[in-house]
Parts: C-alpha cells; sequence; structure tokens
C-alpha cells in the first residue's frame, strides 16, 4: 500500500500493459511518441519503441512477442515486434484511435475504438488489413471482449450505458444502463462480470455478464476513467481516479478498502 518509486522521464503517459511473464511493463506517452519498455524487478527502462507522436492505447499479443499502438495524431495503429523492438506494419484508415483497443482471445482480430465517428473498426491480424466496422456507439471510450471471442462490451460515456456487441453479426444487440459519464469497461478475470467506471457521478458500476444487468454499485471514488485493473486471483480490483490516487477494491464485498494517494506535485489533468 506504499508507493514504491517514483518514474520519471515521462511527459504523458497514456497506457501501461504488462508482458504476460510478468518481468516487464510498457508504458506509452503521447508527446514523446514511444513506449517504454520497463523492467518490473529494477523498475528501469530497457528499451523504447518508436511510436510517434499520439502514442495512446495498446495490447500486447498472449505469447507477449507482439504489441499493437494506438497513434491518435496519425490516426495509425502501429504493430511491433516486441523482441527487435522493430515496426512490422503501419495500418491506415482509423480516426483517431485513443485508448481503446483488443485482441480477439485467438488473436485473429484486433478492435480498435476511434475517438471521432463513435466506432470500432475490425483489423485481421494475418494481413493487418481492416476487415470491417461496427457502429451506433454514442462517445465511446474503454472496451473488453469476452474469453469464448463472442461478445464485446464497449463504454459509452454519452448514454451512460454499456453497449453489449455480437461480434459474429458485427452490431449492438442491446445496451445496459450504468452510472453517470463511463469510461470503463473491464472485464474480471473470471469473465463473469464488467466493471463500469463512472466519471460522472464517482463510482463504479457491477454488471452481470450472464444476465446483462447491473448487481451493484460501489462508490467512494474521485472520477474514475479506463484504467481498472485486477488482481490475477481476481479478488481485488485497482482503479485510477482523476487526481492519480488508485482505489483498492475488494471485489466479494464491493467496497474501497483503501486509496494510495498520488505523490506530490505529480497531478495533472488529463485528456478527456
Amino acid at each position: 500500500g506504499k508507493v514504491r518509486k517514483v518514474l520519471d522521464g515521462f511527459v504523458t503517459p497514456r497506457n501501461i500493459v504488462f508482458a504476460p511473464s510478468g518481468e516487464f511493463f510498457y508504458v506509452s506517452d503521447s508527446s514523446l511518441g514511444t513506449v517504454a519498455k520497463i523492467a518490473t524487478s529494477s523498475l528501469k527502462t530497457v528499451s523504447s519503441l518508436p511510436a510517434g507522436p499520439g502514442a495512446f492505447g495498446t495490447v500486447l499479443s498472449k505469447d507477449g512477442a507482439t504489441m499493437y499502438v494506438n497513434n491518435q495524431a496519425a490516426s495509425t495503429v502501429t504493430r511491433f515486434d516486441v523482441a527487435s523492438g522493430e515496426p512490422r506494419a503501419v495500418i491506415t484508415g482509423f480516426a483517431q484511435p485513443r485508448q481503446g483497443v483488443r485482441l480477439s482471445p485467438d488473436g485473429g482480430a484486433l478492435y480498435v475504438t476511434n475517438f471521432m465517428g463513435d466506432k470500432i473498426t475490425i483489423v485481421n491480424t494475418a494481413t493487418n488489413k481492416i476487415d470491417g466496422e461496427i457502429t451506433g456507439f454514442n462517445k465511446l471510450r474503454a472496451i473488453s471482449v469476452t474469453g469464448d471471442g463472442k461478445t464485446l462490451f464497449a463504454a459509452n460515456s454519452g448514454s451512460n450505458t454499456i453497449a453489449v456487441v455480437d461480434l459474429d453479426k458485427r452490431a449492438i444487440e442491446s445496451t445496459i444502463a450504468v452510472g453517470k459519464d463511463p469510461y470503463g469497461a473491464a472485464l474480471s478475470p473470471d469473465g463473469q462480470r464488467v466493471y463500469a467506471g463512472n466519471l460522472g457521478d464517482n463510482s463504479l458500476s457491477v454488471i452481470d455478464v450472464a444476465s446483462r444487468s447491473v448487481v451493484a454499485t460501489i462508490t467512494g471514488f474521485k472520477e474514475p476513467r479506463q484504467a481498472i485493473v485486477f488482481t490475477r486471483d481476481g479478488q481485488a480490483a485497482y482503479v485510477l481516479n482523476e487526481d492519480l490516487g488508485i482505489a483498492k477494491v475488494d471485489l466479494a464485498s464491493n467496497r474501497v478498502e483503501a486509496t494510495l494517494a498520488a505523490p506530490a506535485a505529480r497531478v495533472q489533468k488529463t485528456a478527456p
């Protein structure tokens, strides 16, 4: 429950993703245009991927060998070989892709949110070509894909809902009313719950995947956004607040156990 170290050298850090082994994590910085690879044990940067200005959302393949990086400024997605640090493809045809990017469980499809146009673009990862799109969202934010690859959940901050998408039909099949201004749509490790971080009313809506309904509302946050992560055993979640404090949530009781405050003088407003 204490700050281990403050990592300097970033300007506008956006997304963090861990390697499957847990040995490294990667931090994108939209101002620097890089994705830093950091050793978990030493907390030292070991290399950097040249993603270009506007680097935002990132996702790793299951084997950790490939990374996809959304680039809002260029409206592209870059595919990197992680071992060499070299880009293998630059995919075009997006409209300001930001945080939301997910792979299908089999790795065959990449789902990319577009900040402009409120749509999800589908990329065939075998060809690195756009293979379709899903429309009908309202201020689209975070997305998650179920383990069977059949359903996608997407936060609609403009309509206070979570959209349920049938990925076979590539269409929204229903919406679930949640709190005000939802940004998050994080799927629990067991796939049974979706947690929506509601920026507008400082809450977390807990959705039962099977029934497609809200079963609990957790309070005690400060403008939570997309960043919601889980412990490997699924017993706790960590939620990033607007002031960069991190709330630890006990998922059995649906209560905030504690909040780790951000180090002094580190707080800055994030982009909408």
